[in-house]
């Protein structure tokens, strides 16, 4: 089943202007291989996440005129319509879309303050001659010469205490590649499977969460596959990928600006280093090109193949490449699992044997597991969360969920280190950047049955805070009760509202 959902809303202050453009003929400038459907309504200047960057200088606070008579808002809706209504049409001739319109409204989706990449170019300097820098970009796109910079390797501690790279790329290849990103998504949110929630324009982890937890309460769920795809960012076949774009992207010229984005290398220590095959992660560009992968490998194939070959009931629910399946009988998981590893190595991809496994799960699991003499039900971690059978008051089944140890490890490892690294900085500052990573961390772990491991996490940053204080001054030490005097002066933040998973599924 596709996934229906709202389209992205135009920024305020641009929408009677966009609404005097839409008045307008079209300029045919994509050229589909059907013939077009009635208007949509995607908007540019939504497409993924990030604060909008403003412009400071007047000329360059609106987007520059189009070149045609049709706006970027006119374009993306009447691919969003043709897409929905023909799943199967190819598109061609997108590459036109690239202007210095929509590239505008790329730029105002970048982050500030963030890590320049190979050219030292952040994105305050960039923005000083916006509509120039723009034009000229415009312009060295549609003569063939633009070409993306390779990017800037920095390695991000995991849970496990391994990195996970990430490619930092140079400001104009952000502004691009977002743009494409602009161009692609209204053709493959069309396409897109109910089951996929990760990096999608109003779909998050909390209903993913959601969804998962209203499955295995009230669907034919006695087992749970917990499957992970070893390295998928880094495995991820050029080739392959090129290939599944093809079955509704056919301009040329895109797929090569596509091609170039996951061959342009990385810089890692000042070395050159070539990228035979994955795609980069941190790169606004990768999160859509996976999914787009794990739609044509992984949803479509269960949908399709794996619900049609099995007896009983089958569910799926991933976010980028961290998926759960729900199976009713033991034999389908079992068979799903065998299948899987084959599926997978069809696409150059391989399943992680370490950490994939098998487990009893579901309303009945604690009858069963009881019945075969194997204990209490085995725990499934997904998205920071490990999820246990649990008994409510009532005696009934209940899906209990607790912040995952080694996440739980690794934000405290962090905190450490964050405390580290502002020794000497003003204490008043200080406490208040920790109350917004304090705050961070509540509005995402605060969900039903986690208060206890939330009460955990501002204890042990209470314990830090107080070593913080005692390793500032040499002469002065803090007590317990000195601390706590200070907490009631300038108060630590504390875990307000509690996100109702329960009740975020009964609201859709």
């Amino acid at each position: 089943m596709k996934t229906k959902h709202k389209r992205p809303s135009m920024p305020a202050k641009l929408e009677k202007q966009e609404r005097q453009r839409t008045r307008r003929e079209s300029d045919r400038c994509i050229v589909p291989l059907k013939p077009e459907g009635q208007s949509g309504g995607v908007k540019p200047g939504n497409a993924g996440a990030g604060k909008a960057t403003r412009p400071s200088r007047d000329s360059d606070s609106q987007p520059p005129a189009p070149r045609g008579r049709s706006s970027v808002a006119d374009r993306l809706d009447r691919i969003t319509t043709r897409a929905e209504s023909t799943p199967k049409e190819v598109f061609s001739n997108l590459f036109t879309l690239l202007t210095a319109e929509l590239l505008w409204f790329a730029f105002r989706r970048l982050k500030r303050g963030k890590a320049s990449g190979a050219d030292h170019v952040s994105v305050e300097d960039y923005e000083e001659n916006l509509h120039e820098n723009l034009r000229d970009l415009e312009s060295r796109l549609h003569r063939g010469t633009y070409k993306p910079q390779s990017s800037v390797r920095k390695d991000i501690p995991k849970g496990n205490g391994k990195t996970r790279p990430l490619g930092i790329s140079a400001v104009e290849d952000k502004i691009v590649q977002r743009a494409v990103v602009m161009i692609l998504e209204p053709v493959y949110e069309a396409d897109f499977h109910e089951a996929s929630y990760g990096f999608r324009p109003g779909r998050s982890c909390h209903q993913a969460l959601a969804t998962l937890g209203q499955i295995i309460a009230t669907k034919k769920v006695n087992w749970v596959s917990d499957a992970d795809i070893k390295g998928f960012f880094d495995n991820v076949s050029h080739k392959s990928l090129v290939e599944l774009l093809r079955i509704r992207i056919s301009d040329p010229r895109l797929l090569t600006l596509i091609t170039s984005f996951l061959k342009c290398g990385v810089l890692i220590g000042g070395q050159l280093s070539a990228t035979e095959d994955g795609v980069p992660q941190g790169s606004c560009l990768s999160p859509l090109l996976a999914n787009v992968y794990l739609h044509y490998v992984l949803d479509q194939w269960f949908e399709r193949d794996v619900k049609g070959a099995i007896k009983g009931e089958a569910y799926l629910v991933r976010y980028a490449d961290d998926f759960i399946c729900c199976f009713q009988y033991e034999s389908d998981a079992r068979a799903f699992q065998t299948v899987l590893s084959k599926r997978l190595g069809r696409f150059s991809l391989e399943v992680a044997e370490d950490k994939t496994k098998l487990l009893r799960f579901g309303r009945f699991a604690e009858r069963d597991s009881a019945r075969h003499g194997e204990g209490r039900p085995g725990t499934f971690d997904f998205l920071g969360f490990t999820h246990y059978c649990g008994v409510s008051r009532s005696g009934k089944f209940k899906l209990t969920r607790r912040t995952a140890r080694k996440k739980l490890r690794q934000k405290l490892q962090d905190m450490k280190e964050w405390f580290h690294s502002v020794l000497i900085e003003r204490q008043s500052e200080v406490w208040k950047k920790l109350n917004a990573k304090l705050r961070g961390h509540y509005q995402y772990y605060s969900i039903n049955d986690n208060w206890p491991e939330l009460m955990v996490f501002l204890e042990q940053v209470k314990w830090l805070a107080r070593r913080w204080l005692n390793r500032r001054s040499q002469s002065t030490y803090v007590s317990w009760d000195e601390f706590r005097t200070y907490c009631k002066r300038h108060p630590l933040a504390t875990p307000g509202k509690i996100t109702d998973l329960i009740a975020m599924t009964r609201s859709n």
